[in-house]
């Protein structure tokens, strides 16, 4: 590889701009060869194929298209894919695989703004603030009609990488809650050591009063959360969802929080996005956001931090600290 391997943009235009500002550019420039234009549109074209003839590392983004084999064919000495974003799966294809390509992911980075907002949601349920905010005409309530998180049960589904420090801060929190993990992947002295109690999934869903879901979207967790596991939440219980909308059997939680049972807070859905007319966009114990508790504006910066982090450790024959594998990558978001 030559010393300042050649190396391309490939993603969003807006998205390139927020994750490499100047200044990351230049240190990017310091040891790599950058292509003087981004790729910021197909990686087909003649434009695109010019480019990715030479290209060693492509560091790409949010909006770069899926690296088929045709895509790669235009690439031959291509040794290297950079992932300034999270999840890699619609990018990465068997092709790249094949070829032996390196594959690193900005998870890491992405990973703290989803814990900020899951522990803001989790603070938000146990306080029941949509229920208060519905309430609220001009007069407080009593102090003991006001519930808070000290002493709650939260249930985690999912040792992720966002699901375990979410319960590492909830540890930390020092506010004497229960914390309970289902993931059929860890054993009970992993789970102690985390600082969860190791339940199935649904005895986490009869004891937990907030259950927040961090597991990825495979064939076998689609519908996890099913009709039956959320009638087993306790009265008054939330579902707080940062991970896939596929997990959540929405029919289902339409209607518990329809009956006013339980709460949501809902940063994604299945289907993504609801149409307008859909009832959980009305409901007043539901939150619906348009999945924005990943990086976003200023904090998609952290990425391209974190990928220019990356080609430095490549550029200098050091592993990859986000580096994804095929054989990760099936359990993986």
């Amino acid at each position: 590889m030559a010393e300042r391997p050649s190396t391309a943009f490939a993603m969003g235009g807006e998205v390139l701009d927020l994750a490499f500002p100047p200044q990351l550019r230049e240190r990017l420039c310091a040891c790599a060869e950058l292509a003087a234009e981004p790729l910021t549109g197909p990686l087909t074209d003649a434009a695109a194929r010019a480019v990715l003839a030479g290209t060693e590392i492509l560091v790409t983004g949010w909006g770069c298209p899926p690296l088929t084999a045709e895509v790669l064919a235009c690439a031959p000495h291509l040794r290297a894919v950079v992932h300034a974003a999270g999840s890699v799966k619609p990018l990465v294809t068997d092709a790249v695989w094949e070829r032996g390509i390196v594959v690193s992911s900005a998870a890491e980075a992405n990973a703290g703004p989803v814990v900020a907002f899951t522990l803001a949601a989790i603070t938000f349920a146990a306080k029941d603030a949509l229920g208060a905010a519905a309430r609220y005409s001009g007069s407080w309530p009593a102090f003991a009609e006001r519930p808070g998180l000290d002493g709650r049960v939260i249930g985690v589904i999912g040792a992720s990488r966002i699901g375990r420090r979410v319960i590492a801060a909830l540890r930390a929190s020092d506010a004497g809650h229960g914390v309970l993990l289902a993931d059929p992947y860890v054993g009970r002295a992993e789970a102690e050591g985390l600082g969860a109690d190791l339940v199935s999934l649904g005895e986490l869903c009869a004891r937990s009063g907030i259950v927040t879901v961090h597991a990825p979207e495979l064939p076998e967790t689609q519908g996890l959360l099913s009709a039956e596991l959320l009638a087993s939440m306790p009265d008054g219980g939330t579902v707080i969802n940062t991970a896939r909308g596929a997990l959540v059997d929405t029919d289902a939680l339409t209607r518990e929080c329809a009956t006013g049972r339980l709460s949501a807070y809902l940063d994604v859905t299945h289907p993504e996005p609801l149409p307008p007319e859909h009832a959980l966009l009305s409901l007043p114990n539901v939150q619906v956001t348009p999945h924005i508790a990943g990086a976003q504006g200023t904090e998609v910066r952290r990425l391209g931090a974190y990928a220019v982090s990356e080609v430095e450790r490549f550029v200098a024959g050091e592993d990859l600290q986000g580096q994804v594998t095929r054989a990760q990558l099936a359990r993986m978001a």
